[in-house]
C-alpha cells in the first residue's frame, strides 16, 4: 500500500515513519514522506483559517499536490486537504489525521472521492490537562505577572484576584471526555472536589474517576471555584457559555479555557473580567489567532494568556503518529476503517 505522510512544523514526517516501522516493520509501503514548508506560526494561523472558513479557503501546499498522485493513504497533521487535493489524488481511499479535529478536511468531497476520513481521539489529552493546572496555577498564584514584574525590574506583591490554594478547592469541568479523565487523575493529588457537566458522559465514567455529576451547566459555574472549560466546538456547543453563567460564579473564582473559544460568548467573559466579577482566567485558545497586537485582552492584569499550544508537546506527536499507525494497520488488514467519520456513507461500517 503506497502511504504519503506530510509533516508539519507540530508532527514531522520522521515521527510518522518511526510509528510505521514500529507497527509493520519493514514489509510495509512503500512509504514517501512530504514537508509542508513555512514557518510554525504560519502553519498554525493556516489552520486558524480552516477553523472557521474550512480546508478549501486556502491555497494546498504546491509539495503535497506534487506528491498525492499514486498515494493509496494520506497521513497529515494540520495541511488541508480540501477539493483540489482530492482531485488530484488519483489512488487515495483513506486519509488519517493526526488530530480530533477534521477542519482542515473537506469530508462531504471526500466522500464524495469515496475516500475515508479518519481522526484520531486523546492523541494530546494529558497535554490539555496538564496545561489546565498549569494555568489554574498561574492565576491563583500570579505567577506569570510574577515574573513578568521581576523580569521588568521590579519586585511586585500586590496582585488582583484571590490568592487561593487549589488544595480542597471545588473544581468544575464543562466537558468530560479524553481530557477530563487525564484531568481528574493528575489532579487528584490536589484532593478537590470535582465537579462535571457532561450529558453524554456516563455515570460509571464519572464515578471510575470520582467525580461528581452537576445536573446543569448552571451548577458547574455557581458552585466551582475553579470553572474548566473541555468541551468540544460544535453546533451544540456555539457559544453556549455566556453572560449568565459567568454571573453565577463566585467573586474568587478562576475560569479556565483551553478547548475552543467559539465554546464562549468571549465578549461577556471579558466584560466579567474587566469589570473584576470574576478573580481571573487562563485563556489558550480566542477568536482571532494570532492575538492582534491591539486586542483589549493584553491590557487586562487578571488573565494568563498562552499561545494555544495546550497540546504541542513531545509526547502528543508520538502518541498522534501511533494512532495514525494503527488506523493504517486497520485498512490494510480489511480494507476500511470503523473509526472513519463517514464510514456510514462508505459502507465501512
Amino acid at each position: 500500500m503506497e502511504t504519503l505522510v506530510v509533516g508539519d512544523k507540530f508532527i514531522g514526517a520522521s515521527l510518522y515513519t518511526r510509528a510505521i516501522a514500529e507497527q509493520f516493520g519493514d514489509e510495509f509501503g512503500p512509504v514517501r514522506t512530504v514537508d509542508w514548508a513555512g514557518e510554525k506560526s504560519l502553519q498554525h494561523e493556516t489552520q486558524q483559517v480552516m477553523e472557521t472558513r474550512g480546508p478549501n479557503a486556502v491555497a494546498p501546499p504546491e509539495e503535497l499536490l506534487a506528491a498525492i498522485p499514486g498515494a493509496e493513504a494520506l497521513c497529515l497533521h494540520f495541511a488541508p486537504v480540501g477539493e483540489t487535493v482530492l482531485a488530484a489524488a488519483d489512488a487515495l481511499r483513506i486519509v488519517a489525521v493526526a488530530r480530533t479535529g477534521l477542519e482542515n478536511v473537506d469530508v462531504h468531497a471526500a466522500t464524495t472521492w469515496g475516500v475515508g476520513v479518519v481522526p484520531v481521539y486523546g492523541r494530546n489529552a494529558g497535554a490539555v490537562a496538564e496545561l489546565q493546572i498549569g494555568l489554574m496555577l498561574a492565576e491563583a498564584r500570579n505567577i506569570a505577572r510574577a515574573d513578568a514584574s521581576v523580569k521588568a525590574g521590579g519586585w511586585r506583591k500586590d496582585f488582583p484576584g484571590a490568592r487561593i490554594e487549589i488544595a480542597g478547592r471545588t473544581v468544575g469541568m464543562v466537558g468530560f471526555g479524553h481530557v477530563g479523565m487525564r484531568f481528574a487523575s493528575r489532579l487528584a493529588g490536589f484532593g478537590c472536589e470535582l465537579l462535571a457537566y457532561d450529558p453524554y458522559a456516563g455515570d460509571d465514567l464519572l464515578a471510575a474517576h470520582q467525580v461528581q455529576r452537576a445536573s446543569t451547566l448552571d451548577d458547574v459555574f455557581r458552585e466551582s471555584h475553579f470553572v474548566v472549560v473541555q468541551a468540544r466546538h460544535s453546533a451544540e456547543t456555539d457559544r453556549f457559555i455566556g453572560a449568565d453563567q459567568l454571573a453565577l460564579m463566585k467573586p474568587d473564582a478562576y475560569f479556565v479555557n483551553v478547548s475552543r473559544s467559539r465554546v464562549v460568548d468571549t465578549a461577556a467573559l471579558y466584560t466579567a473580567l474587566a469589570e473584576g466579577r470574576i478573580a481571573g482566567a487562563g485563556l489558550d485558545v480566542y477568536d482571532a489567532e494570532p492575538l492582534p497586537a491591539d486586542s483589549p485582552w493584553r491590557a487586562l492584569d487578571n488573565v494568563t494568556l498562552t499561545t494555544h499550544f495546550g497540546g504541542d508537546t513531545e509526547e502528543t506527536g508520538t502518541t498522534s503518529t501511533l494512532l495514525v499507525a494503527r488506523i493504517l494497520a486497520e485498512y490494510a488488514e480489511t480494507g476500511r476503517v470503523r473509526g472513519a467519520v463517514n464510514a456510514e456513507a462508505l459502507g465501512w461500517t
